[in-house]
């Protein structure tokens, strides 16, 4: 049987360029790929071990982040971190904006939350 290694959430974004300039410059990731050519609308992002793909696919067509279509559905993309605090203390440092500060949450978990530029809701932790 074949191991899984990873899954890498899939957003569709307004601005392709300023997608990547967010997960780059605000969360320290790198572009693993743009494209295609000179006028470029799919990108891969990641830090690490994980990666998240963007895609600009027409003006009419705009991101719907998870907490649009209900209020429970809080986040679009769960990252677990071995140490959230450490990661939360990098970010804030950095001058990110948080969408809720790191904290033992309800479910068991121990996090932070950060929307990058689209309105997608990115949950940095682990359980506790």
């Amino acid at each position: 049987m074949s191991n899984l290694t990873y899954i890498s959430p899939f957003f569709i974004v307004s601005n392709i360029k300023d997608s990547v300039s967010f997960y780059i410059n605000k969360l320290g990731f790198e572009t693993q790929f743009i494209g295609p050519g000179e006028h470029p609308f799919f990108a891969i992002v990641g830090r690490d071990e994980i990666s998240v793909q963007l895609k600009a696919i027409a003006d009419d067509i705009k991101p719907v982040p998870n907490y649009t279509r209900h209020e429970w559905a809080r986040w679009d993309a769960f990252i677990h971190v071995i140490d959230p605090d450490l990661l939360f203390e990098e970010y804030r440092s950095a001058g990110v904006t948080f969408h809720q500060s790191i904290k033992d949450d309800e479910d068991g978990l121990r996090g932070f939350e950060i929307t990058d530029a689209d309105g997608y809701v990115l949950f940095f932790g682990r359980p506790m």
